[in-house]
């Protein structure tokens, strides 16, 4: 998104704690036992993105659509969730905003 709350965001930076990549098998490793999941994959990125850059891609197989869809929006939710992941939105006037991180 190039704005939040009003203003304009001129680019995101993400960070990931050591253990994020860990966190991210897990994650996955349950949507493949919770779901008939033939194949898996998510990867996050980390590091300064412009906006419209791709931050975070998420692809499941199953034998019928539903329930890829089903298991891709739940890895994707999860993935958010639980993975620790932060990011940090730039705005245009110079300020700066972590999003999610309590």
């Amino acid at each position: 998104r190039d704005h939040d709350g009003g203003k304009s965001v001129s680019s995101l930076e993400y960070s990931a704690h050591p253990t994020a990549e860990q966190e991210l098998r897990r994650v996955a490793e349950e949507i493949a036992a919770e779901f008939p999941v033939r194949a898996l994959a998510a990867v996050h990125r980390t590091g300064l993105l412009a906006i419209g850059d791709v931050a975070v891609i998420t692809a499941v197989s199953c034998p019928h659509r539903a329930e890829a869809f089903a298991a891709c929006r739940k890895l994707i939710d999860t993935l958010k969730h639980e993975v620790p992941v932060w990011k940090r939105q730039i705005f245009t006037d110079g300020a700066t905003e972590w999003v999610g991180a309590c």
